[in-house]
């Protein structure tokens, strides 16, 4: 006699009319039909399979012995239900030794947080006898069918995450994603609901229970009483191009956020959800435009010398109600949009607008990365920009910091028309330190057109740098190495007494 065949049948979220119809064909021509159920004995599987199944077909009822933690076993939760797993599955594998084709029942997807997975997927079943899977549409589905809204959009990501994760890493994938959907709630729900409160996200997120049955239920979220949550719930927030913050609705903002310097992988999950958030963003016009385009979201691009006036426009919209997101490259406090943004809020007219700084990755940083630690040491940063102070000024820190003997990051090195800054600054630090003190020149770092050297102070050629260049000028204690990596360089932590 030949072995009968395993099938794991999906059969949808909880309304019979959404199991499909192979679902249906297999659980009406299988011998056996298998299905879980608590100790109340009432199997929700069952009954959704129940218009698919006939006369004669054998039953197996799997009862789990426990649905909840507390537990009396000596192995604890994990063990009551790894023996109730293989107890369960040497069940089935009698009728599919004696040649019998057994429907195992799966609420949802049977590969999607299924019972399905520790019965089939680790092997009790799978290596002995012939096993075939049959999805079927998901809670998460049917949760946003309920909503009527799309859970993502165009490149939006969508998260699903586990009620029983802890609540801090809760926490901290809400504020990284797009969207999310919640499952396994119930007792979870309390921490559900605090996580989505701690991550912003409480006033976007929606319950719903028993999703499709009869029985379904849609709230918001904040509004849900955690005491009569069952388990067979999801919270869901949704799209954030499908769930706009009207002004009139809540308090504006100014969020002064930094891209990090050119690839996308360098831009803070913290940045890209405020991003992802706002109604409204503000920028110098190239950082606008590495930010992904959001129905709904309005742009405001601007030229790279108004810093005062785009700030203005900013505080305004954020008066108005609107929630601001001012877009720096880099780090918006390292010359870029924060100083400008706070002095421009300490005027009486925006003293009521809630403003805050979220960091990104400097491209000092970035650029000593490309080599390995010039600035392992005590270092500086500074512009040799003279539009917004003289060159005096800048000159007299040159000195200075070359003086002192620390390595220094120089943004804005030069510009179409500031071409002659770079040399002055080689002048003033030869001074004070030796022609062979290396010197970092990296442009365009994690963009398209990103190159890296190393050269000496003596060999810095002042015409091969622009704008988009940062320069790293090492200490006298700065080295360079070749290494497996190639050739590298770093500042040594100690220095000498």
């Amino acid at each position: 006699m030949s072995a009968g065949k395993l099938w794991g049948v999906g059969i949808g979220p909880g309304d019979p009319e959404l199991v499909t119809v192979k679902a249906a064909r297999v659980i009406g021509e299988a011998d056996v039909v298998a299905f879980h159920s608590a100790r109340h004995g009432k199997s929700i599987s069952r009954g959704v399979a129940a218009p698919y199944m006939r006369e004669g077909q054998i039953e197996e009822h799997l009862v789990y012995p426990v649905t909840t933690e507390t537990v009396d076993h000596p192995g604890g939760y994990q063990g009551a239900m790894d023996e109730f797993y293989e107890a369960a599955a040497e069940r089935l594998a009698v009728h599919l030794a004696a040649g019998r084709t057994v429907a195992l029942l799966a609420a949802g997807d049977p590969l999607f947080y299924s019972s399905y997975m520790h019965m089939h997927m680790h092997k009790r079943l799978a290596d002995r006898f012939d096993a075939e899977v049959i999805p079927g549409v998901t809670s998460v589905s049917a949760a946003s069918a309920a909503l009527g809204k799309p859970l993502v959009e165009g490149e939006e990501i969508l998260t699903i995450l586990p009620g029983t994760l802890p609540q801090a890493e809760l926490t901290r994938r809400l504020k990284e994603t797009d969207a999310a959907a919640i499952l396994k709630l119930g007792r979870t729900f309390p921490p559900v609901l605090q996580s989505l409160e701690d991550s912003g996200r409480l006033g976007e997120a929606h319950y719903v229970e028993r999703a499709s049955t009869t029985r379904q239920r849609v709230e918001s979220a904040a509004e849900v009483d955690p005491d009569g949550v069952p388990y067979f719930s999801i919270a869901i927030v949704p799209s954030p191009s499908n769930n706009p913050r009207p002004a009139t609705e809540s308090r504006g903002e100014v969020v002064v956020v930094g891209l990090g310097p050119g690839d996308t992988a360098w831009t803070t999950p913290e940045v890209a959800h405020e991003l992802s958030l706002a109604t409204d963003l503000v920028g110098y016009g190239p950082y606008v435009d590495r930010v992904p385009t959001r129905p709904g979201q309005r742009r405001h691009s601007s030229d790279n010398r108004v810093e005062a006036e785009r700030a203005a426009m900013a505080l305004d919209l954020a008066k108005n109600g609107a929630r601001v997101a001012v877009v720096s490259s880099g780090d918006p406090g390292v010359f870029a949009m924060a100083a400008a943004v706070l002095e421009v809020a300490a005027e009486d007219q925006w003293r009521g607008v809630p403003v805050r700084i979220l960091p990104g990755m400097t491209a000092a940083n970035a650029v000593a990365s490309r080599v390995g630690a010039p600035l392992g040491h005590d270092y500086a940063v500074l512009s040799l920009s003279d539009r917004l102070k003289p060159w005096d000024v800048v000159a007299r820190r040159i000195s200075a910091v070359a003086a002192a003997d620390m390595a220094f990051a120089v943004y804005n090195p030069a510009s179409k028309s500031r071409t002659w800054q770079v040399q002055a600054m080689k002048d003033l630090v030869l001074q004070h330190r030796s022609p062979e003190t290396p010197v970092v020149i990296g442009r365009d770092v994690a963009g398209a057109e990103e190159s890296v050297r190393v050269v000496t102070l003596g060999e810095l050629e002042p015409s091969e740098i622009d704008m988009r260049t940062l320069l790293i000028v090492g200490s006298s204690m700065t080295t360079v190495v070749e290494t497996g990596s190639g050739r590298q360089v770093f500042t040594p932590r100690r220095y000498p007494e």
